[in-house]
């Protein structure tokens, strides 16, 4: 496989974007990590490249800035084969209460998790459109379908929301140019955006909500996310995956 597969916010030690980069590796994707933190994007590149042999090329930019996502794309294009694949995992969280919610605030996530997905699509899509191929694989949330009910409140619930309708807008208008459009919407997982690692009692209250008796791990999403952005996926586009482990049901 000579293609390229991008996957934002993928320096964190402990979350998905890590997870999804690595899996995508081990099988025989090319790497282009983008991501705020220079020094963890980087890391990242060089434990890929010796695991698994791929080209690996890490860029630093925050998703919320359009300037710094088109110059980072434009440095992965010249370094990379082609970019087939997407994964936007980028993203922050909020636990403030809606009253208490300033306008800073409010503007932070929605730039992170809605707008900063739409910068870097716009981006990589234009590439995919001249190749007559791609996949993309965007991070919602079930607090989008919620309301909340995790950790993070409103203006994350509502940028995920946000998220889904703009994979389904994108799937009809990307369909045409071989390229297909999805979401994952993961419940409780155990990563930093969840507010930290989980208490005793914390994990066992969110354990209570769910229908497999345990908390999701990084794992459990980048699969799903790897099989969307796999050619045994190529006929689904406009879906949003719940990978949630029954909360949504319960």
């Amino acid at each position: 496989m000579n293609r390229s597969a991008v996957v934002t916010g993928a320096a964190s030690p402990r979350g998905i974007g890590r997870a999804t980069a690595l899996l995508l590796a081990e099988q025989g994707w090319n790497i282009g990590i983008l991501d705020i933190d220079a020094p963890g994007g980087e890391a990242l590149a060089a434990e890929i490249t010796e695991k698994h042999n791929v080209k690996t090329y890490a860029v630093a930019a925050d998703v919320s800035d359009e300037s710094q996502v088109r110059t980072a794309i434009d440095e992965l294009e010249a370094a990379l084969p082609p970019l087939a694949a997407l994964a936007n995992i980028a993203g922050v969280s909020s636990p403030v209460p809606y009253l208490e919610l300033t306008s800073a605030e409010w503007h932070r996530v929605i730039d992170t998790n809605l707008n900063g997905v739409h910068y870097v699509t716009r981006r990589v899509a234009g590439s995919m459109v001249r190749h007559g191929y791609g996949r993309i694989v965007s991070i919602s949330s079930t607090s989008a379908q919620r309301g909340g009910g995790t950790y993070s409140k409103t203006p994350y619930s509502v940028a995920k929301a946000g998220v889904i309708g703009l994979t389904r807008a994108l799937a009809r208008e990307l369909g045409p140019h071989g390229i297909t459009v999805n979401a994952v919407a993961p419940g409780p997982i155990d990563t930093d955006i969840m507010g930290g690692p989980l208490t005793p009692d914390r994990r066992a209250s969110l354990v209570s909500d769910l229908l497999v008796n345990r908390v999701g791990e990084t794992h459990d999403v980048a699969s799903a996310i790897a099989f969307l952005l796999s050619d045994q996926a190529a006929y689904i586009t406009g879906q949003t995956l719940n990978v949630d482990g029954g909360l949504y049901m319960h």
